[in-house]
């Protein structure tokens, strides 16, 4: 089973908590705090292997997680680092955000292996928080949470060159002629489900070329499959249009290239203005049978489109007919377009939108008791959650956070004045100006 599409749920590991603990040993009754600090939560990376063509693992399970960093423990032992989960992905698989489709990584070109998301940071053991006036420090800094996000995995073939055209129109036959790839061939009404990736070899270069599942109208709205084939076609250099020129299933060969190529531009602009060139395919076909019912359709498709800058080939994917000079003809095409993979650039960094630099908070000032303001929001909540308030420590720390964060201006300039009171997650502070 073909599988180029999948949506996942990746979890760091938690930092593990830094430990309380005293120095007691003999002789030494007094022997201050030892605690030791938690280890780091494992980082969630993903790696291209190149013995990978499908997505097909990440079909039938749904979240994927790395180690949680274990505590830190007495006598100043540090806690063991937890284990990061490698996801190991096809080249060509483009890794977004689930929710936005932003970008986050495209796996293709040189970027092999990326970390998406990075594990939590151990706490400090209380051996970090002695000062003199408090020596016997009873607090530890918890780790730092996991971080959890859905992403969506899309695979985008990496191609130089796609055969793009309708159904039955005798893609896979070329293919298979030109290549040593062997899609399975028959006249399906719906035809390949999968893209067929070959290596055309030929002398002076050759080059990869895919089979790009055939297209109908409406493909770029969503029609039948149209998304999960047009997705394939993005990184694609150059296109071998194939179209049947005998008329076989009653077509007209001239606007089918015109419909497939305003699906092409509905879906992306840029993609009906790259260069293509045409095969007129079952030439063979149209003489057997259709020689005297109508106009040669050869000189009609050069006739309408060689005028517009496009290439027209009389081919017979059967008897091999036309090909080579077809093929001869993409050679020098691809030879004047840069061959750099096609990389999409991230959108998104969930590296910044973790931290808690961005976390939101709301300042306000209560409707329903006089004097009293409120302070809420993930930010607070995260940063009480790893505040130890009763600590001299952690009271400088919480009262440095909201400092910097500009939480007292906001405060200011709701007009709190000294004796107010302030709440927070049920906790409450009567206020002061420094």
């Amino acid at each position: 089973m073909f599988a180029d599409r999948a949506k996942i749920v990746i979890r760091s590991g938690k930092g593990g908590d830094g430990h309380v603990s005293f120095r007691r040993e003999k002789y030494i009754p007094d022997g201050g705090p030892d605690g030791g600090d938690g280890g780091k939560g494992g980082d969630v990376i993903f790696e291209i292997d190149d013995g990978e063509t499908t997505l097909i693992q990440f079909r039938h399970r749904r979240k994927f997680s790395a180690q949680d960093g274990q505590p830190g423990g007495k006598r100043r032992c540090h806690g063991s680092n937890g284990a990061s989960l490698i996801l190991k992905v096809p080249a060509g698989t483009v890794i977004k955000k689930a929710d936005t489709g932003e970008v986050i990584a495209d796996m293709s070109g040189e970027n092999r292996s990326q970390m998406i998301l990075r594990g939590g940071r151990g706490g400090f053991g209380n051996m970090h928080y002695a000062t003199p006036t408090m020596q016997a420090p009873k607090y530890a800094q918890p780790g730092q949470e996991a971080k959890e996000l859905e992403v969506l995995l899309e695979l985008k073939v990496i191609a130089d060159v796609g055969l793009i055209g309708f159904p039955n129109v005798g893609k896979s036959t070329f293919l298979s002629r030109v290549t040593n790839a062997n899609p399975k061939i028959a006249n399906y009404p719906f035809t390949t489900l999968s893209p067929n990736l070959g290596v055309v070899d030929l002398d002076g270069g050759g080059f990869v070329i895919a089979d790009i599942p055939g297209l109908i109208e409406g493909a770029s709205e969503g029609a039948g499959l149209g998304h999960e084939f047009l997705r394939h076609v993005e990184r694609t250099k150059v296109f071998i249009h194939v179209v049947d020129a005998a008329s076989t299933e009653g077509r007209d060969p001239i606007e089918d290239i015109y419909a497939i190529n305003r699906e092409l531009k509905a879906y992306r602009e840029d993609l009906a203005d790259r260069p293509q060139v045409i095969a007129a395919n079952k030439l063979d076909a149209f003489v057997a049978d259709n020689e005297d019912e109508k106009g040669d359709p050869l000189a009609r498709l050069k006739k309408e489109f060689e005028p517009k800058g496009i290439p027209v080939f009389g081919i017979s994917a059967v008897s091999g007919q036309g090909v080579k000079d077809l093929l001869r003809q993409v050679q020098l095409m691809l030879k004047e377009i840069p061959r750099e993979t096609t990389v999409f650039e991230p959108e998104y960094d969930p590296e910044t939108t973790f931290a808690g630099k961005n976390l939101p908070f709301t300042v306000t000032k209560s409707a329903e008791e006089a004097k009293t303001f409120l302070v809420e929001g993930p930010r607070i909540e995260r940063m009480l959650g790893y505040t130890n308030l009763d600590s001299e420590k952690g009271f400088q720390f919480f009262q440095k956070f909201l400092r910097e964060n500009g939480i007292l201006k906001q405060l200011e300039a709701l007009g709190i004045q000294d004796g107010d009171t302030v709440r927070m997650y049920g906790l409450q502070f009567d206020y002061y100006k420094e």
